[in-house]
């Protein structure tokens, strides 16, 4: 059975291994990467593209509602304008 101390001895020698095992392996993915990129004329646009998933989050939405009498509009998002609060927002919908 081992002692605390051969014990944390052990721990900080797999700390030591793990940590350069992993250098070593970023090191070489990394040159594979590059390999790649320079192989097929790869830029930083084809690589991290924003297109693919990512919601264009904040924007603007459609007006749902148009007050006829000034023009103005609403989303139906939010705090309701007074010209349109508590009233039947069927005869406002554009």
């Amino acid at each position: 059975m081992s002692s605390y101390q051969d014990l944390l001895a052990q721990r900080e020698q797999l700390d030591k291994q793990i940590k350069e095992a992993i250098a070593r392996e970023k090191s070489d993915g990394i040159a594979k990467a590059k390999l790649i990129i320079e192989q097929y004329g790869l830029s930083a646009s084809d690589l991290f593209s924003r297109k693919a998933g990512v919601k264009n989050a904040g924007g603007k939405v459609a007006a749902k509602y148009r007050n006829p009498s000034t023009g103005e509009t609403w989303t139906g998002r939010g705090k309701a304008p007074k010209w349109i609060d508590g009233k039947d927002r069927s005869s406002y919908l554009i």
